[in-house]
């Protein structure tokens, strides 16, 4: 597609062109076993698999988010808050991309390439470590809650796991969803079996870390067990300074992450206390669970397209196509969750989390709007240019100090839910600047209105139904609107997008022996 072509997204939804069967060019993807001639239809197959283990794995997750609202006190929850937005943001900080980076290089040998990955891999974790174990009494006095001291060092022990669930980067290289996705299921399924056995139990916050622990190292076991290669310490100053180059600009865009957690948790336990802390961290957990469905189509595509950067046409098909399938979900799901927030407290978590009821509202309608051009970033990593990621997140950064946190000790919850909208749109101006720079024909007005319109009947149905209705709410009544949104919004999806998801179950079928592939 020449710099001037467009797509026109306002238009019939007719599926755009293929440009060919996305062939994996050798001196891309040296590996023999990485890939195969038809990256198109392996990549459509893999986000099939992906979606099958991550939805369900990710919709276990927020289950046992509200399973063990059901155990565990505000202040339990509010406690874990801390904790996560203390250490578990700064874990985050030792994903600097060292795995999107070799995903990306093409080493002739790949065994040493993931040595050296996984070198750089280790002094990041054994830093980030030994930065946690210093910040864990700070952090307690801070807070003035010195629970966290031996909670916080427990914790500390499923930060080594993590580097050893390196070898998973391996069958993501090759595209091997399937192996990938069964080995890194342990962590939720264990976590999950663990944590609520202890909330039962009557465990409290402890609930929590025995899930993350026993989640963690039964991963990175099977990742260890399992790995084609040698784990070993191999160390290359050339290739450090290559992955430095790469890192820095994800390096500040969690930075500024960092301080949007910190910041969120620590107002918030301060203008509201640890228990306003907890109605934030559950709500959280909406946007939590958008971003980790999010990986099905982003975390599919990145070693495709990482094999295809240099053809900006196939980007930009591949773009356009990952953002309509993902928000065929999204959409729903978020505006679905601001229509039903008030009967998942009273029939479902519990009357007391009604203070949650406008921040359920609000992110679900945050995670649905943010889900426009959502995958951005996985552009700009494949094209190893991670620098409009590090400056969007600045942005964000800046909108959350100026315009959040104000909101947030003003206003109380509400504000906080308008400042975060604030900060969405922020980000949202600035990724769809970058996408216009990458792909011209992109338009980020028409796309929100085909991501909105199936959802506007489902809408208006529910509305109807309410209005028309007498007497008390009860839980028979609120399940079966949920069930009569869902109906209409999935024809409504499949009428407009029909020939988009046509196209996709094509790549899903078996080819007939000797087909050839289009050019």
């Amino acid at each position: 597609m020449s710099g001037s072509d467009e797509v026109d997204l306002t238009g019939p939804p007719e599926p755009i062109e293929p440009h060919g069967t996305l062939e994996v060019p050798e001196d891309v993807a040296p590996d023999p076993n990485s890939g195969g001639p038809d990256l198109r239809r392996r990549a459509a197959r893999g986000t099939l698999i992906n979606g099958v283990f991550l939805i369900s794995l990710t919709a276990l997750g927020l289950i046992r988010g509200f399973v063990l609202a059901r155990f565990l006190t505000q202040d339990d929850y509010g406690i874990w808050a801390v904790l996560v937005t203390s250490f578990g943001t700064l874990v985050f900080l030792k994903e600097v991309g060292v795995s999107d980076k070799y995903i990306q290089q093409a080493d002739m040998d790949q065994e040493r390439a993931f040595q050296r990955a996984f070198t750089i891999e280790l002094i990041m974790t054994t830093a980030v470590t030994i930065v946690i174990g210093i910040a864990i009494p700070l952090v307690a006095w801070a807070y003035g809650r010195w629970e966290i001291v031996p909670v916080g060092f427990v914790g500390l022990l499923a930060i080594p796991a993590l580097a050893l669930q390196a070898p998973l980067w391996i069958w993501y290289r090759r595209m091997d969803y399937f192996k990938q996705r069964l080995l890194s299921s342990a962590d939720p399924i264990v976590g999950f079996i663990v944590a609520v056995g202890l909330a039962a139990s009557g465990a409290g916050y402890w609930a929590l870390v025995g899930g993350l622990l026993a989640g963690a190292w039964a991963t990175s076991l099977l990742a260890v067990v399992t790995s084609p290669y040698k784990l070993r310490w191999v160390l290359d100053g050339a290739v450090v300074r290559e992955y430095v180059s790469f890192s820095l600009p994800i390096l500040a865009a969690s930075m500024a992450g960092l301080i949007v957690a910190q910041g969120s948790i620590i107002a918030t336990s301060a203008t509201l206390g640890v228990a306003g802390a907890g109605v934030v961290a559950l709500a959280s957990t909406v946007i939590q669970f958008a971003d980790r469905v999010d990986a099905i189509v982003s975390g599919t595509l990145y070693p495709a397209i990482c094999r295809v950067a240099d053809r900006t046409d196939v980007l930009f098909e591949s773009f356009v196509k990952s953002n309509r399938l993902a928000l065929m979900w999204a959409m729903p799901f978020g505006v679905g969750l601001a229509l039903f927030a008030e009967d998942l407290v009273r029939f479902g978590i519990g009357e007391r989390w009604r203070d949650a009821i406008p921040l359920l509202q609000a992110f679900g309608l945050i995670a649905a709007v943010n889900h426009l051009g959502f995958n951005w970033s996985s552009y700009f990593r494949a094209r190893a240019d991670t620098k409009p990621i590090a400056v969007t997140s600045a942005v964000s950064t800046v909108a959350f100090v100026t315009i959040t946190l104000p909101l947030l000790i003003f206003g109380g919850l509400e504000g906080f839910a308008v400042g975060m909208a604030a900060m969405m749109l922020a980000q949202l101006v600035c990724r769809t600047y970058y996408l216009k720079r990458l792909f011209s024909g992109f338009k980020l007005l028409p796309h929100a209105v085909r991501a909105v319109t199936p959802v506007l009947p489902g809408v208006a149905a529910v509305l109807a139904v309410r209005a028309l209705s007498d007497g008390p709410r009860t839980a028979w009544m609120a399940f079966g609107q949920l069930a009569l949104f869902a109906a209409v919004v999935l024809v409504a999806t499949v009428i407009a997008e029909r020939a988009l998801l046509r196209e996709a179950l094509g790549y899903l079928r078996p080819r007939p022996a000797g087909a050839v592939p289009a050019a």
